[in-house]
């Protein structure tokens, strides 16, 4: 048997590497085209977005595994689309609310993130009449169809 020379033992290199990848193409939800959408949210004003609709699904921002997705991290406007969407809700009344920052929790896979993942951010809610604070989890680093969580009514 003859040894390979060189050039094949490149080329063979250079084959294998620009070959197929294995990696998945099933659509989730942190590389599903919705989440790459980069049109922007109509604004009430420059602070606040506007809404138009309620969730109907319980979990909507309730939960870190279904997050409110206000996007905006890669235009640097993450933080700010943040506070866009909570100045546009109010109770279930229409009391103003207030919010306050918790910190960031539960890493997830994002293709719009550093390194391919992101942080949540959690916003404890508070407003007249209400019991016990309400915690609402945030997504900046992916966008989707924007509305109040169940509970809330919003500024038109």
């Amino acid at each position: 048997m003859r040894p390979l020379s060189i050039p094949v033992i490149v080329l063979l290199f250079f084959v294998s590497a620009c070959g197929p990848s294995k990696k998945s193409t099933q659509a989730t939800p942190s590389n599903s085209s919705r989440n790459l959408k980069k049109s922007p949210v109509e604004k009430l004003d420059e602070q606040t977005f506007k809404l138009t609709s309620v969730s109907d699904d319980p979990s909507y921002g309730y939960s870190e595994k279904n997050p409110i997705k206000v996007g905006g991290v890669n235009n640097s406007e993450g933080p700010l689309n943040e506070r866009r969407f909570l100045n546009a809700l109010l109770g279930p009344d229409n009391q103003l609310i207030k919010y306050r920052r918790l910190g960031s929790c539960c890493p997830f896979d994002t293709p719009n993130g550093l390194m391919g993942g992101g942080l949540l951010d959690r916003y404890e809610i508070t407003y007249e009449g209400l019991e016990k604070p309400i915690v609402l989890y945030i997504n900046m680093y992916d966008y989707d169809m924007l509305m109040a969580p169940k509970g809330f009514t919003f500024k038109k």
